[in-house]
């Protein structure tokens, strides 16, 4: 039986209420999460205290946890897990925000293409770049969603376009709607 296939059944399951099914999903979802988290990653200092395999430990708890909210098959997964993902990095960098107060903090930066240029890359605060994504998705929803399963994702323009339910077109004029609005937002002195 294919592992797709096996994934599906086992998110059915899980969405019945079978807690074996959970034991038997991580190791056949371990590597797609631990790549997402890898990739979020990448950019992040030395000594950020929130580790990927924290991260995709906890998303995983959170997703097998929520009643049958996880999705239906193997993409639904993961475009859930990039939010969750997503919430998670969130939610401790504010936290680590309010701990230190501000005094000689050091913020936590991802990297965020937000240029036409696949080589342009920008560090961007997480918590800003959340605030963004909330103020984008108060006028672009998809292109917001767009922006969460690429970035935190990890998908690609064709596999948006496929969970979306859009034309590959679509997914990629959407992209670039917002990137270019991010760019806007997050020139020097567009945000306080």
């Amino acid at each position: 039986m294919p592992e797709g296939h096996d994934v599906t059944l086992l998110l059915a399951d899980l969405a019945r209420g079978d807690r074996g099914a959970v034991g038997k999903l991580m190791p056949l979802l371990y590597d797609d999460l631990r790549a997402m988290a890898g990739s979020l990653f990448r950019d992040e200092r030395v000594a950020h205290t929130l580790q990927p395999t924290a991260l995709v430990h906890e998303a995983f708890l959170r997703l097998a946890g929520g009643g049958g909210q996880a999705g239906a098959n193997r993409a639904q997964f993961l475009a859930v897990a990039a939010k969750v993902m997503r919430q998670l990095l969130v939610d401790h960098a504010r936290a680590q925000r309010a701990q230190k107060r501000g005094g000689g903090q050091v913020r936590s930066l991802m990297t965020m293409d937000t240029t036409p240029s696949p080589d342009a890359m920008r560090e961007v605060d997480i918590v800003d770049l959340d605030d963004a994504l909330r103020a984008l998705a108060e006028q672009y929803p998809r292109a917001a969603e767009v922006v969460e399963l690429r970035y935190f994702g990890g998908l690609s323009g064709k596999e948006v376009a496929s969970w979306l339910g859009i034309s590959d077109a679509t997914a990629e004029r959407d992209w670039t709607l917002a990137r270019g609005w991010l760019a806007r937002r997050f020139q020097p002195g567009a945000m306080s």
